[in-house]
């Protein structure tokens, strides 16, 4: 049988906190999230599921949240393999802009389509924006017609599945239980293909910050079942948070 699939999006980050657009920004965790991925840590300790490998993006949120998680549960010595891959989607133009702002200058339908959208993405970088990737050193190896301006969910969701394919279900299929720490749309990509979720409820699926998702999966990596880890009151309240965050006006 596969092994455990622990999917957890990175704690909360700064530029959360201060209801900025983030994508590719790279952005540490605030306190409280380096809060929620040591008890992310403690849950799994808890339920006894051990971690075999781990994945992450190459943004530090979300490998600050795999450090954190690891050193709770001392298992820091487990290969991890970080990949632009599982990054969180790209927000273009939109990177850096303060949420209300944007609201008031574009209009709130505008901005949640930009936002809500599964197949339309938010204005891209010009090509010669210094937030571009192709600027940015970690992405020296990715061929530059690789590299997004901007990205929807559908974009995302094809820029995840070949690692998927090529590097975490191989690892799954040999019986070994596997952690991604990643980003809320990389991670509701996954969501969409194991679950078979349609393109107009994924983009509603608010996957709260610093819990842990277990699958159980059967032999073709199809969902047996998933469950956030901890209270159910306390996910539900998580979740409504970030629904709450992404609303924020």
């Amino acid at each position: 049988m596969p092994g455990k699939l622990i999917l957890v999006r990175h704690g909360q980050s700064l530029w959360n906190l201060e209801n900025l657009f983030t994508g590719w920004t790279d952005i540490d965790l605030a306190p409280q999230g380096r809060e929620e991925a040591t008890r992310a840590g403690r849950q799994l300790i808890e339920e006894k599921i051990q971690v075999d490998v781990a994945f992450t993006s190459v943004l530090k949120r979300a490998i600050r949240t795999l450090w954190i998680m690891l050193d709770e549960m001392d298992r820091m010595w487990i290969p991890v393999e970080r990949s632009w891959r599982l990054n969180e989607r790209h927000y273009g133009a939109l990177q850096g802009l303060d949420k209300a702002q944007t609201v008031q200058r574009h209009g709130a339908e505008q901005v949640k389509i930009w936002r809500r959208s599964y197949d339309i993405p938010p204005p891209p970088l010009a090509t010669d924006d210094p937030r571009h990737p192709r600027f940015d050193a970690r992405y020296a190896d990715v061929p530059p017609a690789e590299l997004p301006a901007a990205e929807s969910l559908k974009d995302t969701l094809a820029r995840v599945l070949p690692f998927w394919q090529g590097r975490i279900a191989p690892e799954l299929r040999a019986g070994r239980n596997v952690m991604v720490a990643a980003h809320g749309n990389s991670l509701r990509a996954m969501v969409k293909m194991l679950d078979d979720v349609s393109e107009s409820a994924i983009v509603e699926l608010n996957i709260p910050t610093g819990i842990p998702l277990v699958y159980e999966l059967d032999p073709q990596l199809k969902s047996r079942g998933s469950r956030y880890l901890g209270d159910a009151e306390a996910v539900a309240a998580a979740a409504e948070a970030v629904r709450r965050q992404t609303e924020k006006k």
